[in-house]
């Protein structure tokens, strides 16, 4: 009954922060520029960092219907608890009329986890550029309604148009994904100027190392220190694209970027082992591109950590079978599932495929995966860890450095306590 009374008051709340963001946006007027898509808009808004610098306000942390209102009027969640909100109430009015910030590009990551929410921010942010890297199955529990009701044929559908609202707000230049379907089944949808990236007529090559990446695009090398997937590439063509069109030099070094916790960092682990923590979320279309990155990673012993796809809907059967498909190509020494979604859908699926030389274990919680990895690691594994259930408190327990825990994802109190609650 309480879930239903939050979904139903969800948009009418959040109408009275977008009120005074309203008012405040119309008192600083940046130049908006949305960063959307279901998986990977982070990193794309990271790499917009490191080229524009101060140049610029950065949307962290913030990507929803509350979260974009709260940044523009300087409000903060610290602990996320229900006592902050009388505060976040009583202070917005004053917000709204506060000095604006002194940057005049407004970079914004922008998501679409339910219906409405697309047209609730582009409707609001009224994009001068937007870059709309990926469109999949995410979140897809919200949207089974308007496949059941027949108002589209598929979920994936139903999330793609829900994204393209910021297509038909954006006033500029749209630059999108042409590799996608998805995406452009919806480009008649903007009116703004379209610029359309695609991996055929862009990537010349991709090399992944133990600590590097690098891609050739365009003939032009560009070499990360990070682990990053095939698919970054779009990420960086975009980019191009944006700073041609603001007029600004870009740094083809990108010696400023850093991921963010949780896409693919890097740390030592105890007994040799090198740690390559996804651990934040995990969407059909994040597991593909990563298991396909960790698949070339150059590792004699390689192990697994999956946990589940949260909020599939009626696509999690579906969703979880297809991971098997994606897991029987790679050559891994131990598979380790650790979550129900994997355990009943996954498992099965993936038990007759694999070979005799490659270990595949289950578990429900992630005490017992953290108990079965400490129990069995012989030294020098490179251990991926990707998916719910808290795998970043399981991968919190294998650090070499404990000076490295504060670069893990979800820091804040309320996650300390639930895993704490999960014995972690």
């Amino acid at each position: 009954m309480l879930k239903q009374v939050k979904k139903r008051l969800y948009f009418p709340i959040a109408h009275y922060f977008r009120f005074f963001a309203q008012i405040q946006l119309a008192i600083w007027k940046p130049r908006v520029v949305v960063v959307t898509g279901s998986s990977g808009k982070t990193t794309l808004l990271h790499l917009i960092e490191s080229q524009l610098k101060g140049q610029a306000r950065y949307s962290h942390h913030a990507n929803s219907t509350y979260g974009i209102p709260f940044d523009i009027l300087g409000l903060k969640r610290s602990e996320f608890v229900i006592n902050e909100w009388p505060y976040l109430f009583l202070t917005a009015p004053l917000k709204a009329f506060k000095k604006p910030y002194k940057e005049n590009i407004y970079i914004v990551e922008a998501d679409c986890d339910r219906p409405g929410e697309g047209k609730f921010l582009s409707s609001l942010l009224k994009p001068e550029i937007t870059l709309w890297l990926s469109s999949s199955a995410t979140h897809s529990v919200n949207f089974d309604k308007l496949v059941t009701n027949k108002k589209f044929s598929a979920v994936e559908k139903a999330i793609a148009h829900e994204y393209a609202y910021f297509l038909e707000h954006t006033t500029a230049l749209a630059i999108a994904n042409g590799d996608c379907k998805l995406i452009t089944g919806q480009l008649k949808r903007s009116k703004a100027i379209l610029d359309i990236i695609t991996k055929e007529k862009g990537l010349d090559s991709y090399k992944i190392t133990k600590e590097s990446t690098e891609f050739k695009i365009d003939k032009k090398c560009y070499l990360f220190n990070e682990l990053l997937p095939e698919e970054t590439f779009c990420s960086i063509a975009m980019i191009n694209a944006l700073l041609t069109y603001l007029k600004i030099k870009p740094d083809y070094s990108f010696s400023r970027f850093h991921l963010p916790p949780g896409r693919g960092s890097l740390f030592k682990g105890i007994n040799n082992t090198t740690i390559i923590d996804s651990s934040y979320n995990a969407t059909p279309n994040g597991m593909a591109v990563t298991l396909k990155m960790f698949g070339l990673y150059p590792a004699k012993i390689k192990w697994a950590v999956l946990g589940d796809m949260l909020e599939q809907g009626a696509k999690e059967q579906e969703e979880h079978e297809k991971l098997a498909e994606l897991i029987t190509p790679l050559k891994l020494s131990r598979i380790i599932l650790m979550g129900p979604r994997v355990s009943k859908y996954t498992y099965p699926k993936l038990k007759p495929l694999i070979k005799s030389s490659c270990i595949i274990e289950k578990f429900l919680l992630p005490k017992e995966a953290l108990d079965y990895i400490l129990a069995n690691i012989q030294g020098g594994e490179a251990i991926l860890f990707k998916g719910a259930r808290f795998l970043e408190g399981v991968i919190e327990q294998l650090l070499l450095n404990k000076s490295d825990i504060k670069n893990l994802c979800r820091r804040e109190k309320i996650w300390q306590i639930r895993r704490t609650k999960w014995g972690l």
